[in-house]
């Protein structure tokens, strides 16, 4: 392992609920403001979650010249294509691409856009409308299954945006797609990891877009009781670790960062925001739609990650949670930070960026590791908003509603765990 080369990141961008670049996200983060708002793309007034976390008055045109060419994408490739562009030129790779093309890879984890499979989403609505606030599972079921046996081929973009990045900026390395939900995105940063760890590539743009805001997306979630019903009050829906909780905010967006070999980027005098010092990855082997109650797979996979970046717990300053405002995974999660931190765990501070953002499944992960650098890089923590009525399962520091000043914290670690049982640890250090 000793001669393993060093992965940092040179590179940021993301598309937001609350802001289109990382600059304006951020900033957000720190004021507390909750991108949830009542659903626009389609009529949500029949469904039992009738709000969600958009992304606002996007417009491609602003970040890619003759965007008209994606006219016909899903939203996850445009916004993919515009958090792809400020990570590269932030990295200063938009020109300056000189070397050998093969050596600039890809690796997205990715999800529907919600214009994908078109035929499949009217008819879901019409599903669910038809049973009023009481979402029918049969029916709903009945209808997916057909509508999807007599989808076109390629009406999807989930399996293409990865391909669509790489035409667009040239990128003609490796090119792989992780597909593990909400792990997605974070998953495929700790792959790209390994790859350029091991070699085979210098430059890997790595991360995540989705969006399932549509009926087949909203309802399926319901169906699951995944999703709050705090209808009266969207921006307070998303309360992780709060004892009041009811589920998640269903958001979208796009997170990207540019993996770099350390070496490489001294070479051409890149910017580095942190080395990517541990990766660690587990399956809870139990339940497609919960996690293992006793914390095994999270807590493995935090201390893998430990193990990977060759840290103790005491090195870490921060955790950036998965929190998803759940009441299964934040009782998990909680008892999974504790397996891995030990009685360190009360030391140190945790917040979830999903109480403001909601949760942008596939691209949850990376988003999230691009706070949690910025985070430790300016020394101050996001909170977590709407909290309000300690669990006493959750008795871990939260950062409750206020930004927190936090000077001299050098790792962070950030979780992302997904439906299917993966779970993934990234840890980000300074240097």
């Amino acid at each position: 392992m000793s001669n393993r080369k060093r992965v940092v990141i040179t590179g940021m961008g993301m598309v937001t609920p609350i802001g289109h670049s990382v600059a304006e996200t951020f900033a957000n983060i720190l004021e507390g403001r909750s991108g949830a708002g009542y659903t626009a793309q389609f009529d949500a007034r029949t469904f039992p979650t009738k709000f969600s976390a958009e992304v606002k008055n996007f417009d491609l045109g602003k970040f890619i010249r003759d965007a008209g060419r994606f006219s016909k994408c899903g939203s996850n490739t445009k916004f993919g294509l515009a958090a792809a562009k400020e990570a590269l030129a932030d990295a200063n790779l938009l020109e300056h691409m000189s070397e050998d093309p093969t050596r600039y890879g890809v690796y997205l984890g990715s999800g529907e856009g919600s214009e994908d499979f078109p035929a499949v989403i009217a008819g879901c609505a019409a599903a669910a409308d038809a049973t009023g606030l009481k979402v029918d599972a049969k029916t709903f079921v009945r209808t997916a299954i057909a509508l999807l046996d007599g989808a076109h081929e390629g009406e999807s973009e989930m399996h293409t945006t990865a391909g669509r990045l790489a035409d667009e900026f040239n990128l003609c390395g490796p090119n792989f797609t992780c597909l593990t939900a909400c792990a997605a995105s974070a998953q495929a940063i700790g792959e790209a990891t390994e790859m350029i760890r091991y070699g085979d590539a210098d430059v890997i743009l790595s991360g995540g877009s989705h969006s399932m805001i549509h009926p087949f997306g909203v309802t399926g979630f319901n169906l699951l009781t995944a999703l709050s019903t705090r209808n009266a009050s969207p921006q307070k829906a998303s309360r992780p670790f709060d004892l009041t909780r009811d589920g998640f905010v269903l958001g979208e967006g796009a997170g990207m960062v540019v993996l770099e070999e350390y070496e490489h980027a001294k070479r051409r005098g890149a910017p580095i925001y942190a080395e990517l010092a541990g990766y660690g990855t587990t399956g809870d082997a139990y339940r497609m739609t919960d996690p293992h109650p006793e914390a095994r797979g999270a807590g493995a996979c935090m201390a893998n990650a430990l193990i990977d970046a060759g840290l103790k717990p005491e090195d870490i300053g921060y955790v950036n949670a998965h929190g998803t405002s759940t009441q299964a995974n934040d009782e998990t999660e909680t008892a999974g930070i504790k397996k891995a931190l030990g009685a360190w765990a009360y030391k140190t501070p945790v917040s979830s960026s999903k109480s403001m953002l909601g949760h942008l499944i596939a691209a949850g992960g990376a988003v999230e590791l691009i706070i949690s650098i910025l985070a430790m890089r300016k020394g101050v923590l996001p909170p977590t908003i709407n909290y309000e009525t300690p669990d006493p399962l959750c008795d871990l520091d939260y950062v409750p509603n206020e930004t927190r000043e936090k000077a001299g914290v050098r790792h962070v670690l950030s979780n992302s765990f997904g439906f299917g049982g993966q779970n993934i640890t990234l840890i980000a250090s300074k240097i």
